[in-house]
């Protein structure tokens, strides 16, 4: 798995322009050996260490992956302008609608799972655990917390310098409905980035910062961070690791992963060769980025989906 996703990012900019140039659509030609995915920037990690093992083994396949959320990644999708769309939640009714409204299929696969984490700079010695309704108290509209001392008296006198995901990304759209109960429903005075490593770096450098995302990000700056525990209101402490995550005792911050791929794309071998090998070696890739592996159950019900799919492409 790169570490520099910064660099990952820029090599991907420059992909897209010269796709933009040549005007290229995913269900252009059956014999186009890009992969394109966009969505989300949890979900990215995990795309682009499949996609660059997938190279790997086939030197004549170019893979372009983006990460502008897993709202925008659905726009891609209903233009089909991507093959596949990563995404941190499920589709919405009016995306789905959209799709339709635009001759757009798909399949939804589900990949992993992932426990959003809750975070604070490594100097924080004050805070080890929030509950939920603190939570929401930071990050609900209008929020009357502004300093770590409205939150305890005893904690630090000083603004909480607040990171997180921009209104594009589904981790946003399933931490506020987890957190404050409705969906993109957050107060806006907080420095937001659909790239989790600019979040990263914005908590690592305020000591008052704190800061939410993917586990992924977490657990790759682990020096760089310090991981706090959620209580759900039962009084226990849980923070989010494979196993706590697996068994869904972190909560309610637990939350599947998906790929959703644009049907008219299975149409090209390569597509169909990338998603099955997507689906074969995803729970390999999962340890090196830090997701929770499917239940194998789940993971067959994946590829069964696809197989159907192809199917009913074929008969087509």
């Amino acid at each position: 798995m790169p570490r520099c996703l910064l660099a990952c990012s820029i090599a991907w900019l420059v992909l897209v322009a010269i796709a933009g140039c040549s005007g290229t659509k995913s269900t252009d030609s059956a014999t186009d050996a890009t992969i394109r995915a966009d969505g989300s920037s949890t979900v990215y990690p995990i795309t682009e260490a499949v996609a660059e093992e997938f190279r790997n083994e086939h030197g004549d396949v170019r893979a372009v992956i983006g990460f502008s959320g897993t709202g925008a990644g659905f726009k891609k999708l209903v233009a089909g302008e991507i093959d596949i769309c990563d995404a941190s939640r499920p589709i919405k009714d009016e995306e789905r609608a959209a799709c339709e409204a635009n001759g757009v299929k798909f399949i939804e696969l589900e990949i992993a799972y992932d426990g959003l984490s809750v975070v604070v700079n490594p100097e924080n010695d004050w805070c080890d655990c929030l509950t939920v309704e603190q939570l929401k108290a930071i990050w609900q509209p209008e929020s009357a917390i502004s300093k770590w001392s409205d939150l305890n008296p005893e904690w630090p006198d000083e603004k909480i310098d607040l990171f997180g995901p921009g209104t594009d990304s589904g981790t946003f759209d399933y931490f506020t409905e987890a957190i404050v109960g409705t969906a993109k429903s957050s107060r806006a005075d907080y420095t937001p980035s659909e790239d989790d490593n600019m979040l990263v770096t914005g908590v690592e450098g305020s000591k008052y910062a704190l800061g939410y995302f993917g586990y992924a990000y977490y657990a790759e700056n682990k020096d760089r961070l310090k991981l706090l525990g959620v209580d759900s209101g039962d009084g226990k402490c849980i923070k989010p690791s494979q196993e706590t995550v697996r068994t869904n005792t972190y909560k309610p911050l637990s939350r599947p992963l998906y790929i959703y791929v644009n049907q008219a794309s299975l149409q090209k071998p390569k597509i169909v060769e990338f998603v099955r090998y997507y689906l074969d070696r995803v729970g390999d890739v999962l340890q090196q980025v830090g997701y929770v592996p499917l239940a194998a159950d789940l993971s067959a019900k994946s590829k069964q989906t696809l197989d159907e799919a192809l199917a009913a492409t074929n008969a087509n």
